[in-house]
């Protein structure tokens, strides 16, 4: 019996630090699409959620796959606080870490881009004991002009949609303020026109008591 209660009192009092920690799943988040034009750089974005403070052995990952291609390689690593690039490759000269690993950021500097280039970009994030998630993958496009995207289509119709309706409103007032303008000058000039035929008339009826007095006398 006191070896049993001695075993539960040991199991009790062990540190929790000393017992292996669960792991919880990790999300990571990076753009979906991104636009570049021939020859300048752009910025690939990887972050991720985990419940767990920021790892001193947080890790990050990326690969590329290129239009056309099957396999992905590997493009770049950082672990142990340190950046990788890979040695081969189409970015081994053109690729920088810009990220903040402290503040879960993983994001990739690409320079002088080229048409080669369109792909798709894959990051995984490792914040252990959280290692289990899904990578995030970003799609590249090079161009040699920006194509206008959807968003800025259909915003400059919603403008248009609206200046046109302003518009319509404006003349609608307008042509109100017009009519109510006009006819209230035919009022007037109605009103002035009654006035001075009651004046004439009255004239006419002073002539006639006038007349009537002289032949009296």
């Amino acid at each position: 019996v006191h070896i049993i209660i001695c075993f539960y009192s040991i199991v009790l009092l062990y540190p929790q630090k000393n017992m292996p920690q669960q792991s919880e799943a990790i999300v990571i988040y990076t753009g979906w699409e991104r636009h570049a034009l021939v020859g300048s750089d752009i910025r690939l974005s990887c972050s991720f959620f985990s419940w767990r403070w920021t790892s001193d052995d947080v890790t990050f990952s990326w690969s590329y796959r290129a239009d056309g291609a099957r396999d992905s390689i590997y493009v770049f690593h950082y672990t142990g606080g340190a950046p990788y690039v890979a040695n081969k490759g189409p970015f081994r000269d053109r690729l920088e870490f810009v990220g903040n690993p402290g503040r879960r950021d993983g994001s990739i500097l690409l320079k002088n881009l080229d048409y080669g280039d369109n792909g798709t970009f894959t990051c995984d994030a490792k914040n252990p004991p959280d290692i289990v998630g899904h990578a995030s993958s970003v799609r590249l496009l090079v161009f040699e002009k920006v194509p206008i995207q959807a968003g800025v289509i259909t915003g400059a119709i919603i403008g248009a949609v609206l200046g046109l309706l302003v518009l319509v409103v404006v003349i609608y007032y307008l042509m109100r303020f017009l009519v109510a303008r006009r006819v209230f000058n035919l009022s007037v000039r109605s009103v002035s026109l009654c006035l001075g035929l009651r004046s004439k008339l009255q004239l006419i009826l002073y002539g006639l008591a006038v007349t009537r007095c002289f032949f009296l006398i």
